[in-house]
C-alpha cells in the first residue's frame, strides 16, 4: 500500500494547471484484526484440567513443569479415603460392589444363628460385630456316642464302632406308637366292634382298623417293620431309578396285572399317585379310612390314616407330596402329613359336606373345597380361615381343575354346567352349559395343558379346549363305559398319548 501511495508518473510531475503544480495526498489505510475463534477453555492454571496426572499414571506424553508434577491429587476416593489405582471395570472408571454375595450372607447368617454374633453387613462397617461375641454359643458341636464294648453284640453298651451316632440323633430309630399304645388301641377297637355288633344284632365281620367315633383324636397305623431304612430314609424317599425326567418317556398300554390290594372293607372312592415320582399310591374308601401303598419296591401297604367318622369321598396330594387333604361325608376336610400320619389341620365350613378338595399347584398353603351347599370355598392354611367364596353354581360341586398356568380353574356341578373362574376373583368368566349337556363329575387336564377331558354321565368322555376359549371338541369323544355312578374318572398318560 505504501508503494502504491508513493507511485507517481513522470508526466504527472511535469503537468501544470494554469501554471500551478498538482499534488496528490497519500490515501488513509486502516488495519483490522479479526479473530473468529472464541475463548472456550480458560487458560488460568486452576481451570486447566488437561494438566492433571491421573493416580497411578506412569507415562507422560508431553513436557510438564515441576509445579504441575507436584500438585496434589484430585478426584474421587475409595471407601478407605485413598485414591484407587485399580483397573477399570467399566467405561467411566471403577465401580465398587455394593451388595453382599449369597455365599457370604449365608455364612454370616449361619454364624449369627449358631454363635450369636456376625459381621455388620452395612457398607463401610464390615469390621464391626453385631451381637454378643462373649456369650455362650447357641449350638455346640455334636458329640458322638461311645463305641461300646466289642464283646457285647446286642443290647445296652453294644459295640457300634465308628458307626456310632451323634448325641440326640434319632436317625434309624423306630418312631410311632409304642407296643402298649398299640395294645390299648386294639382293645378299644375290639370293644367298639362288640358294641356295634350288639346293636345291630350280629357281630361285625370287618377286620382291622375300621372304627372311628366323632370327637376322637386322629391317629395312624404303620404296617411295615421299620419306618426307616439303614440310611435313615422313610418311604417318602424317591428311588434312584425314578429320579429322572420322564417328560419325554413313551408310554404303552398295560398288558398284565402286577399287584392287587384288598385293604378297604368297602368301596374305594378315589386313588391318587404322589406327584413327580409316583412311587406311592393313596386311596380313600367308603369305610372312612385313607391308605398308602408302595407301588415300586415292596408293593405293600405302608400306612393307614384314621380320622373320619364317615366315608371319605376324595383325597388329593399337595404339589410337593408331603401333605394331602381328605374330604369326608362327616363335613370335615383334613390336612395330613404323608410321612408321619399326623393330622395337621381340620377344615369345616357351615356344616356342608366337602365333595372335592384341591391344593393350589403353586401354593401348598391354599386349598379349594367344593361343597354340597353349591359353594367353592378358598382356605388359607396359615390363617386357618376362609378368604374367598365362589357361589354361582346351582348344585353340589363335583370337581375342581386348575389350568392356564394355574391362573384359572374350572368347576363342574350337579347343575349340568361347567364354570371357569379366575383364581381369587369370585366372578364366572365362562359358562359352559347346553340343554343336551349331562353332568360331568370328573375332569382331567392333558399334559400339554391344551385339553380337558371330562367323564360325562351319558357314557362318554368329552373333550374341551383349555386355551383362551373353552369350547367342546366335537370330533374327539370316547365311548365304551356304562357310567352307573361317580367312580369313573379319566386320567392321561404322562406323554398324553392315551386316556384311561
Amino acid at each position: 500500500m505504501e508503494a502504491l501511495s508513493q507511485y507517481r508518473s513522470d508526466s504527472s510531475d511535469n503537468e501544470s494547471d494554469g501554471g500551478q503544480t498538482r499534488t496528490y495526498a497519500a490515501p488513509v489505510v486502516r488495519q483490522y484484526k479479526v479473530d473468529t475463534a472464541p475463548d472456550v477453555i480458560s487458560q488460568t492454571p486452576e481451570h486447566n484440567i488437561t494438566n492433571y496426572i491421573a493416580p497411578g499414571q506412569k507415562k507422560m506424553y508431553y513436557n510438564m513443569p515441576y509445579e504441575m508434577l507436584t500438585q496434589p491429587l484430585v478426584g474421587p476416593s475409595d471407601k478407605d479415603g485413598e485414591f484407587s489405582v485399580r483397573a477399570r471395570n467399566m467405561t467411566s472408571g471403577t465401580a465398587e460392589e455394593q451388595a453382599v454375595d449369597e455365599n457370604t450372607f449365608r455364612r454370616q447368617e449361619r454364624l449369627f444363628r449358631q454363635q450369636g454374633f456376625a459381621n455388620n453387613p452395612t457398607i463401610g462397617a464390615e469390621n464391626e460385630i453385631i451381637g454378643n461375641k462373649s456369650a455362650e454359643p447357641r449350638a455346640q458341636k455334636a458329640q458322638r456316642k461311645a463305641k461300646g464294648d466289642s464283646g457285647v453284640i446286642d443290647g445296652e453298651n453294644a459295640y457300634v464302632g465308628p458307626w456310632a451316632q451323634f448325641e440326640g440323633d434319632t436317625t434309624g430309630q423306630t418312631c410311632g406308637p409304642t407296643a402298649e399304645q398299640l395294645a390299648e388301641y386294639e382293645e378299644r377297637i375290639a370293644q367298639a366292634d362288640t358294641v356295634d355288633a350288639a346293636q345291630s344284632g350280629k357281630r361285625s365281620k370287618t377286620k382291622g382298623v375300621t372304627s372311628y367315633a366323632a370327637g376322637q383324636d386322629e391317629r395312624t397305623l404303620f404296617h411295615g417293620q421299620s419306618e426307616r431304612d439303614y440310611q435313615g430314609r422313610t418311604y417318602m424317599h424317591v428311588p434312584s431309578d425314578l429320579q429322572r425326567d420322564v417328560s419325554d418317556q413313551t408310554c404303552y398300554a398295560p398288558k398284565r396285572l402286577i399287584k392287587e390290594w384288598k385293604a378297604h372293607a368297602n368301596g374305594v372312592s378315589a386313588i391318587r399317585f404322589i406327584p413327580h415320582s409316583g412311587h406311592l399310591l393313596l386311596s380313600s374308601g367308603m369305610d372312612g379310612l385313607v391308605k398308602l401303598f408302595d407301588t415300586h419296591a415292596s408293593l405293600k401297604q405302608q400306612r393307614t390314616y384314621i380320622g373320619h367318622a364317615k366315608a371319605v369321598r376324595d383325597v388329593s396330594f399337595a404339589p410337593n407330596g408331603e401333605t394331602f387333604v381328605s374330604s369326608s361325608y362327616d363335613t370335615f376336610s383334613k390336612i395330613w402329613d404323608t410321612e408321619t400320619g399326623a393330622c395337621k389341620q381340620r377344615l369345616s365350613a357351615s356344616g356342608a359336606v366337602p365333595y372335592v378338595a384341591r391344593f393350589h399347584p403353586d401354593d401348598e398353603n391354599t386349598v379349594l373345597v367344593g361343597q354340597s351347599d353349591k359353594k367353592i370355598v378358598q382356605w388359607d392354611l396359615r390363617a386357618g380361615e376362609i378368604v374367598q367364596e365362589y357361589n354361582q353354581h346351582l348344585g353340589a360341586i363335583n370337581s375342581l381343575t386348575f389350568f392356564d398356568a394355574n391362573r384359572r380353574f374350572i368347576s363342574t356341578s350337579d347343575d349340568k354346567s361347567m364354570r371357569v373362574w379366575e383364581f381369587g376373583i369370585p366372578v364366572v368368566i365362562k359358562l359352559v352349559a347346553d340343554p343336551a349337556m349331562h353332568s360331568v363329575p370328573a375332569v382331567a387336564l392333558h399334559p400339554n395343558q391344551k385339553w380337558l377331558a371330562g367323564q360325562s354321565m351319558d357314557n362318554r368322555i368329552v373333550v374341551y379346549s383349555a386355551g383362551e376359549r373353552i369350547k367342546p371338541h366335537r370330533r374327539k369323544e370316547f365311548k365304551g363305559h356304562l357310567t352307573a355312578g361317580f367312580a369313573c374318572q379319566p386320567a392321561f398318560a404322562t406323554d398324553g398319548s392315551m386316556v384311561a
